[in-house]
């Protein structure tokens, strides 16, 4: 239950590079609200907890990575500069922790398990079905409806 986050990309305060409070995951789980294709940490707390920690601005190189707790509060800021800002985030999660209502994060079980060969196999590079993805410049999602989901 972390994520790695991986800059393609130089990550700078310049291009709203990812920022951290340190220690904020010992502060309990704290509840969020969804604005737009976010989800928004409850401001109330999360200003209480920076009286207690110091904000952190995470500057990356390419191929740098970072490790962060899967509670740690983090956001990024906007990337008004001529910087492209791509980084690569793998979420890691217990199998056992599916969502408890249903919504555009994976359900883990049951967990569909294909041949380590899988990847090299697969032909069909362009073909979308089944598959959400964020429409570049908005703030919605593509989403399929549940009988195109694989």
């Amino acid at each position: 239950m972390l994520t790695v986050f991986i800059p393609i990309d130089r990550c700078v305060k310049e291009n709203g590079c990812l920022q951290i409070l340190p220690g904020s995951h010992k502060y309990g789980r704290i509840e969020h609200i969804s604005k737009g294709i976010q989800e928004e940490a409850d401001l109330e707390r999360v200003e209480a907890i920076k009286q207690q920690t110091s904000l952190i601005y995470v500057e990356l190189d390419p191929g740098d990575a970072v490790f962060f707790h899967c509670n740690i509060l983090h956001t990024s800021g906007p990337n008004n500069s001529d910087l492209r800002r791509w980084a690569f985030l793998t979420a890691y999660n217990k199998a056992t922790n599916n969502p408890v209502k249903k919504h555009h994060h994976a359900c883990y079980t049951p967990l569909i398990k294909v041949p380590n060969d899988a990847i090299r196999k697969c032909k069909v590079f362009t073909d979308l079905a089944g598959k959400d993805f964020i429409i570049p410049g908005t703030n919605s999602y593509i989403i399929k409806p549940p009988e195109e989901q694989p």
